[in-house]
């Protein structure tokens, strides 16, 4: 395809980044519903404070509507899928309509959900991650280009690194999706903060025993790395 202008290689991360916050908040999202039904109606509270999500909501039922299908709503599951595919449609040539048509497919189930108000919708929202899931199987099969497969998984591996971090996973997830993004990020030709990501790799690595201490120094470096 030769050289990748700038605009496109924004967006081909950015894609890889929206479409795996979607994926990663709402498998979360699905944990927290459940306690919010089963045992505390505010569980919300704490899945808004680890992503640093405003809590505007006030209610279970308030945050579970809006969450998830509200597009006036910048941190909404629905938003942020609609940031992929705009994303997608801009680089239809480089992802193949196949590739593109998962993301559409995943912001279709969003419409159809939210505008029937189901009161439970996690089976139809199964979906969506079902058609992301397909849609990274996609580009692996349809995008030609090794250029762009990278770029897009080098935002893909941030993103869930991240959303790892906030959402304090199992430690040893954080390992494997560092090593993931480290041997990403320097197969791509995209300038990025290389004495900062050797800083995350330290903590991460090789200063396990004081993580919750350099905790969110890891994450306040991997918001500058790219």
């Amino acid at each position: 395809m030769g050289i990748i202008s700038l605009e496109k290689s924004d967006r081909l991360y950015w894609l890889g980044r929206y479409t795996e916050r979607v994926f990663t908040t709402l498998s979360v999202f699905f944990e927290y519903y459940d306690t919010m039904i089963d045992s505390d109606p505010q569980a919300y509270r704490e899945f808004c404070w680890q992503l640093g999500i405003p809590d505007v909501y006030g209610s279970k039922e308030v945050f579970n509507w809006k969450y998830l299908f509200d597009e006036g709503d910048t941190n909404s599951i629905y938003s942020n899928l609609e940031r992929a595919f705009n994303n997608g449609v801009a680089l239809r040539d480089e992802l193949s309509s196949t590739s593109l048509s998962y993301v559409q497919m995943a912001l279709d189930t969003m419409k159809r959900c939210g505008s029937s108000r189901h009161q439970h919708p996690l089976l139809d929202l199964q979906e969506v991650i079902d058609n992301l899931y397909a849609f990274w199987g996609s580009v692996d099969d349809c995008v030609e280009d090794e250029e762009c497969r990278n770029i897009m998984k080098t935002g893909r591996y941030t993103e869930r690194l991240d959303l790892y971090i906030r959402l304090d996973m199992d430690f040893r997830w954080i390992e494997k999706e560092f090593m993931k993004l480290r041997n990403r990020i320097t197969k791509v030709q995209l300038p990025y903060d290389e004495p900062a990501l050797e800083r995350i790799g330290e903590i991460i690595l090789r200063e396990k025993d004081n993580w919750k201490d350099n905790r969110y120094v890891a994450l306040e470096l991997l918001e500058n790395v790219l």
